[in-house]
């Protein structure tokens, strides 16, 4: 369970606190000095490209894992002018605001995971992961996330939560009922539950976390477990959690039951689904509008799960709950 830190950029001094919000993740999470440098560095270019390009620019920082190893991921997102030409810009020296032309051709060289999506009038969101350490194997799935609290509060309500395993992955969003720390209660204890009990059965997991959260005030729970090689796609879902599957051959919304997870669910039911695969798992609290179409972005579909997650955030947040978007792909498509 890991919350995104929204950091709005508008003036020159937010590009300052937003690289030592960055620098200070990346020392808690045992970067070196050099590597704290590079994490200050893309951050200072990210965030002085939203300066002089965006309207309504933001940056997202949080920390991220897989397997023993830990890092941070920045994202940005705006409703600027877009990019018609993206290599072009990536190309050191090209630039349209009379600068160097140098920021994402730095980014792109210094980060560990680089992506990019950008449509003209319609604004820009760009991906910059970097990792401590090496990978010792390639994970089977391919995550990205965004959780943030609704405006006003220091904490989310929200949690979401993988488990990638060999034989099955589990993906997990929870809505704690309300808002504020005894909302964000909730949903850590499901989350918590969750890690407890992922060898058991998607049921039982489901079950142990309706009891763990009886002492909470409740929360909207969808637990979603995928084994690639049955090509199949397990579901249990309580409350307002939306979830879908898309593929290049259809897309197929997910259903819940009624109900609050901790108080009154009066039926855990799994359901089974063919998982294709070039599969794209999407599950979201209700923070986030449902009138999301994919199609609607060419191209977005084939970029990585967080920018996904950052565009879909960008344009469909209601503003008025906590959010969190999900999204998980199979490494192997």
């Amino acid at each position: 369970m890991r919350g995104s830190l929204a950091l709005s950029i508008a003036d020159p001094s937010q590009v300052g606190e937003a690289r030592r919000s960055a620098i200070a993740i990346a020392l808690r999470l045992g970067f070196n000095e050099t590597d704290r440098g590079k994490v200050g560095l893309v951050v200072t270019e990210a965030a002085n490209n939203l300066l002089k390009h965006a309207k309504e620019g933001v940056l997202l920082l949080q920390e991220i894992s897989q397997g023993d190893r830990v890092g941070v991921e920045i994202l940005t997102i705006d409703k600027g002018p877009g990019m018609a030409e993206i290599d072009r810009c990536l190309s050191d020296g090209y630039s349209t605001a009379g600068t160097s032309g140098n920021g994402l051709g730095t980014i792109q060289r210094i980060s560990s995971v680089f992506d990019i999506y950008s449509r003209p009038e319609i604004g820009t969101a760009l991906l910059a992961q970097l990792w401590v350490g090496q990978p010792s194997s390639l994970p089977s799935f391919e995550t990205g996330a965004i959780c943030l609290p609704k405006r006003g509060e220091e904490v989310s309500g929200d949690a979401w939560a993988t488990k990638i395993m060999p034989q099955r992955s589990l993906f997990l969003v929870a809505d704690g009922l309300g808002h504020g720390p005894s909302a964000a209660q909730a949903s850590a204890e499901a989350v918590r539950s969750f890690i407890q009990n992922c060898d058991r059965p998607l049921p039982a997991i489901f079950e142990a976390a309706h009891d763990a959260l009886r002492s909470t005030r409740g929360a909207a729970l969808a637990i979603a477990e995928v084994n690639p090689e049955q090509e199949a796609l397990r579901f249990v879902g309580v409350g307002n959690i939306s979830g879908d599957i898309l593929s290049f051959s259809g897309n197929h919304s997910l259903m819940s039951h009624n109900g609050t997870v901790g108080h009154e669910v009066r039926k855990i039911q799994e359901f089974t689904h063919a998982w294709p695969s070039d599969g794209l798992l999407i599950l979201h609290s209700d923070g986030l509008g449902t009138q999301w179409r994919l199609d609607r972005y060419p191209g977005l579909r084939q970029k990585h799960p967080s920018l996904i997650a950052s565009v879909l955030y960008r344009d469909f947040n209601r503003g008025r709950d906590d959010v969190t978007v999900l999204v998980a792909r199979s490494t192997a498509y």
